[in-house]
């Protein structure tokens, strides 16, 4: 009420006061407020409610040290106490550990150790048997069936061979995909400016049928008529054009090929530099 009195008479002549005036009335407020007892005692309060929780956390605190230290203890004395009856199975257990950790350390090493391998044997396949499409085009039907062969064999293709000859029923090479399917394939080295017809992507149905294989592929140097491609597609025959044999001759595997089958046999401007190269008289 003291501090409440003199900010009142403080407001109220204010504007009529001297400067020492106005420090007479502050030092009289701050006198009142050292004097006022309810400050001093909310301050005592709120220190001991401070040390109190302190105190709780500390007392906490050293039950947790307690606790742990006791269980400890009686867990040495345990160990210690029955050490001839654990130790065998604490080391069964260390030894069962190192074993499990050591073959599964065994087991990656195997498995990056391999892809490694893999990756090197599939990329020194491709350099062995890659050649240019100006090579491919400078075999002979007997040469390109073999470099065909060799690029199924590269592929993990297996019991691969050439069977072409007189009567080969249509076939060139037999032999199974790598994921146990067997194959014929009908293998095609014409000049680029030939179109391979219906008429022969129909008689390696023919051939299918004969030899009672599960997949047609129809590999040439050259591309497919309009009706052959769409005959060989409704027909669930591979049809692997000039393009995609030079994927595949780069290192795309046969497999992967049948996502593609009927397409890629250039666009506008592909066709119209095919036909400036090939197509000139």
């Amino acid at each position: 009420m003291v501090e409440v009195g003199a900010r009142a008479v403080s407001e109220r002549h204010m504007a009529g006061v001297p400067f020492v005036g106005h420090w007479l009335i502050g030092a009289l407020t701050v006198r009142c407020r050292l004097l006022d007892p309810a400050e001093p005692e909310q301050g005592r309060a709120m220190a001991v409610a401070r040390k109190r929780r302190t105190s709780a956390a500390r007392k906490r605190r050293r039950q947790r040290w307690k606790v742990g230290a006791v269980t400890g203890g009686v867990s040495i004395v345990l160990l210690v106490a029955f050490w001839s009856v654990i130790w065998p199975y604490l080391a069964g257990v260390l030894v069962l550990g190192g074993v499990v950790g050591g073959g599964w350390w065994l087991w990656r090493t195997d498995r990056f150790i391999k892809g490694g391998d893999r990756r090197w044997r599939h990329d020194e396949a491709v350099k062995a048997g890659h050649r240019t499409l100006a090579e491919v085009d400078a075999m002979t039907g007997t040469e390109f069936e073999d470099f065909v062969v060799e690029l199924c064999r590269r592929d993990g293709c297996t019991d691969v061979r050439r069977v072409g000859g007189s009567h080969d029923n249509g076939a060139d090479v037999l032999g199974r995909l790598p994921d146990g399917r067997s194959m014929v394939i009908q293998c095609k080295r014409y000049t680029p400016k030939s179109k391979i017809p219906s008429r022969e992507v129909r008689d390696l149905l023919g051939s299918r049928v004969h030899f009672k294989v599960d997949v047609a592929i129809f590999v040439t140097t050259t591309y497919f008529s309009g009706p052959a491609e769409k005959f060989a597609t409704e027909n669930d025959v591979l049809a692997v054009h000039r393009d995609h044999l030079g994927l595949w001759n780069n290192g795309a595997s046969l497999l992967s090929l049948g996502s593609v089958n009927g397409l890629g046999q250039g666009d506008r401007r592909h066709r119209e530099r095919w036909k400036e190269t090939y197509e000139q008289p």
